[in-house]
């Protein structure tokens, strides 16, 4: 297991080599139980409908406005233990900063994303951590960006785990629209070369004043 927890990262035994050598394959790997309970439980009374805004980028989502609480979380992603381990299974250069945002997709809306790659602002690698209960559809799909072939689909319906998974040129992602009257709630962004975390606080407050920041993107 890696787990987030409020005193820091924790690891078991768990073979770095094996989930290289998975990411490389797969182009993702799921980490069960990535945020612990404790750390889902400083974000989750703020997980209400008042706490977000509408924000289109890549497409159209309700995004939580930053308060104590998504700093929090931004803060202890933000651990240099953390950014080896990633470095070490996904083969990245040196990580400066996890920059990230809590959004929703509400199933039976016009909510959606388009296909993007995200490369911009120096970012290698992306991450989403389910937040809230199961939902339909919502799943991340990665394809070739020139054949447009899928090459990778999973579902993160499990609160607490996170996907990590591969951004390039060569590829695009998106998440499916959710289904039903379900909602899925997410901590998501990007492992960087270069930033830092409280840099997407600006991007918030322009996309909350009706502006936003197009190359900030979707994850």
């Amino acid at each position: 297991m890696l787990q987030v927890t409020k005193r820091g990262l924790l690891m078991d035994s768990t073979s770095t080599t094996n989930l290289r050598e998975m990411f490389e394959r797969e182009l993702y790997v799921r980490l069960p139980g990535f945020f612990s309970p404790e750390v889902l439980s400083l974000i989750e009374p703020h997980i209400s409908a008042e706490n977000f805004f509408e924000r289109v980028g890549e497409g159209r989502e309700l995004c939580m406005q930053i308060n104590g609480a998504v700093a929090a979380v931004l803060l202890l992603v933000n651990d240099e233990a953390l950014f080896e381990l990633i470095r070490r299974i996904t083969g990245c250069g040196r990580i400066h900063a996890f920059e990230g945002r809590v959004y929703r997709l509400v199933g039976g809306t016009n909510q959606y994303q388009r296909w993007h790659n995200d490369m911009v602002e120096n970012r290698f690698v992306a991450m989403s951590v389910n937040l809230g209960e199961p939902y339909g559809g919502g799943v991340l799909q990665v394809r070739d960006r020139s054949s447009k072939k899928i090459l990778a689909e999973v579902s993160n319906t499990k609160k607490g785990d996170a996907i990590l998974f591969q951004i390039s040129r060569k590829l695009e992602h998106r998440i499916t629209q959710v289904t039903d009257s379900s909602i899925k709630t997410t901590f998501a962004g990007w492992f960087k070369g270069t930033g830092s975390f409280l840099h997407p606080s600006e991007h918030v407050e322009q996309g909350k004043n009706g502006g936003g920041n197009p190359s900030n993107g979707n994850t």
